[in-house]
C-alpha cells in the first residue's frame, strides 16, 4: 500500500485494515467496496485494493494459505515486487534475498556514490554488490533511517551527518 503514499498514512490505516482482516484467508473474502473505503486516504485506493484481493487470493490457492518465503514466489503474487518482498522476507522472516531500495534508499545511495543508476533493481545489484549478504536486511533499514533523518531530499542535514566526511556528496 505504500505506492505514492507516506509511510504514516500506510501506518495508521494497517491497523483496522489487519483487525479486520486478520489473514489471508480473510482478505481474500474481503468485500471490494468495503476494503477501497478502508485504504481510500492511501490513493489508488482501487489498484490496491485489487493488488490486496489478489495478494491474499493468490496466497490461498498457490501457497496454501502460507506468506512464501522466497523471492521468486512473492512476485508472482498481484501488487508484489522486489521492494515489499525484499520487505517482507527481511523483516518478517530475516530472509537476506536483496535489499530494499525505496525512494529514500535511491536519494541516498546516489549522494554516497554507491550507484550510478536510477533503475531500483540496478540500484539493489550495486549495493548487494557492496555489502556483504549478511547485512542485507539491515544496510537497507539504515539507508532508510538515514534517508528519512538526516538526509533529506530537499535540504540535507550534511553539517550533523556522522557520515559526510566520507560522502563525495556532502554541503559542508
Amino acid at each position: 500500500m505504500s505506492a505514492q503514499s507516506t509511510d504514516r498514512l500506510v501506518n495508521q490505516v494497517t491497523p483496522a485494515l489487519f483487525g479486520r482482516y486478520p489473514t489471508p484467508a480473510a482478505l481474500a473474502e474481503a468485500d471490494p467496496p468495503e476494503l477501497e473505503r478502508m485504504i481510500h486516504s492511501t490513493g489508488f485506493f482501487r489498484q490496491k485494493a485489487k493488488s490486496l484481493l489478489g495478494m491474499a487470493r493468490t496466497v490461498m490457492t498457490e501457497f496454501d494459505g502460507q506468506i512464501p518465503r522466497t523471492m521468486e514466489e512473492m512476485i508472482r503474487l498481484p501488487g508484489v515486487a522486489r521492494k515489499t518482498a525484499n520487505v517482507v522476507l527481511g523483516s518478517a522472516y530475516r530472509i537476506a534475498s536483496g535489499i530494499v531500495v525505496d525512494t529514500h534508499v535511491r536519494r541516498v545511495a546516489a549522494r554516497l556514490g554507491l550507484t550510478r543508476e536510477t533503475d531500483p533493481v540496478k540500484i539493489e545489484i550495486d549495493l548487494m554488490e557492496a555489502t556483504p549478504k549478511e547485512q542485507w536486511i539491515d544496510v537497507g533499514h539504515r539507508i532508510i533511517w538515514h534517508g528519512r533523518r538526516i538526509c533529506h531530499a530537499q535540504k540535507p542535514a550534511c553539517s550533523t551527518c556522522p557520515i559526510a566526511p566520507l560522502c563525495p556528496s556532502a554541503e559542508i
